[in-house]
């Protein structure tokens, strides 16, 4: 019988501090090397470094101020630990995608207590996105254009890496028997 890999904790939490680590280093090294948004071509248009403060969430969400941020980032905080400590010793993928996400939410919030907002760098023009506006019943689409991808840093692609993780673990993760013999139960009349 193979041995299974179990994940130590002591190597989860080094992932997250691994993170806070790289993201506040490259954070602090932007912030003392541009000018608030200055750009920096690396890989031509593709790719730049590029100085801006974000005031809204990953990616360059606004769907609030600051202090809705930081609130929903010592909620994702919170709920990390909780779901960390509910979930099994072999869901490998899931525990290093909670370490992930802990580093980058961790991340994001010491920015938000140093500067107000959050510093973003990393500036990609991935591929432009276009959805014209539409009616659906009573929804009224207004269209959505991306010409740029939004600039990001260490935390956003932390988090979102995390989460990959999570959803990967979940769809490679079989059902027990027992599940899929209650699921197949069909009532008696």
């Amino acid at each position: 019988m193979p041995k299974k890999f179990f994940i130590q904790p002591l190597f989860v939490f080094g992932i997250t501090f691994l993170v806070i680590f790289l993201d506040q280093l490259s954070k602090t090294i932007i912030y003392h090397s541009l000018y608030l948004g200055q750009s920096l071509p690396v890989l031509g248009e593709f790719f730049r470094i590029t100085y801006i403060l974000n005031p809204g969430g990953a990616f360059g969400t606004k769907l609030g101020g600051n202090n809705l941020y930081t609130i929903l980032s010592v909620v994702a905080i919170v709920l990390t630990f909780f779901f960390f400590s509910q979930t099994k010793k072999e869901q490998v993928l899931i525990k290093t995608g909670l370490a992930l996400i802990l580093g980058g939410a961790i991340g994001n919030l010491i920015d938000r207590f140093r500067f107000g907002q959050v510093v973003d760098f990393l500036d990609f023009d991935f591929f432009d996105i276009f959805i014209p506006e539409f009616s659906l019943l009573f929804f009224n689409f207004p269209g959505f254009q991306l010409d740029r991808w939004p600039v990001f840093n260490i935390a956003d692609s932390s988090v979102t890496c995390g989460a990959t993780l999570i959803i990967l673990q979940m769809l490679m993760t079989p059902k027990k028997p027992e599940e899929a013999v209650i699921e197949n139960v069909q009532p008696q009349i």
